[in-house]
């Protein structure tokens, strides 16, 4: 649910928000574009952790990028963003309870998690995130 809610609220809040605003850091905060790709960033690694998988080469260099400033328009963030909101939900949707307190290693270090911490933490993650996105959004919007 949490993640749905997280849909929903940005998709009303960033419509018809400007491209051009998308990349101010209003008094040094994340821009909106940094909170859109890492909400999907973030949310696609917890959901392969939870999978037992190690990270890919696509998702490195996607965690690399997330802040850096691209053409790419508002409207396309949050389409990325619902299609990951989308397989993390499937995913939840197939996850055997039972494997709820598996052993899960999450990153190079193999720090300690289970099933059900790494996909409370995706939930717990995207909200937190959604918050700042729409603070920082108000914020420029009520600048112009």
């Amino acid at each position: 649910h949490a993640l749905l809610q997280a849909r929903e609220e940005i998709n009303a809040f960033m419509t018809g928000f400007p491209d051009e605003l998308l990349w101010e850091k209003p008094a040094g905060a994340a821009s909106p574009g940094f909170h859109l790709r890492h909400l999907t960033g973030v949310l696609d690694r917890l959901c392969t952790y939870a999978k037992n998988e190690m990270l890919n080469d696509d998702q490195l260099q996607y965690l690399k990028n997330e802040g850096i400033p691209s053409a790419v328009t508002t409207k396309e963030l949050v389409e990325i963003f619902n299609s990951q909101v989308d397989k993390a939900v499937s995913q939840l949707s197939v996850t055997d309870e039972k494997t709820l307190t598996d052993f899960r290693g999450v990153g190079r270090k193999q720090i300690p998690s289970t099933v059900q911490g790494l996909l409370f933490h995706a939930a717990e993650h995207t909200q937190r995130h959604t918050g700042q996105l729409l603070v920082t959004v108000k914020i420029l919007k009520n600048k112009q």
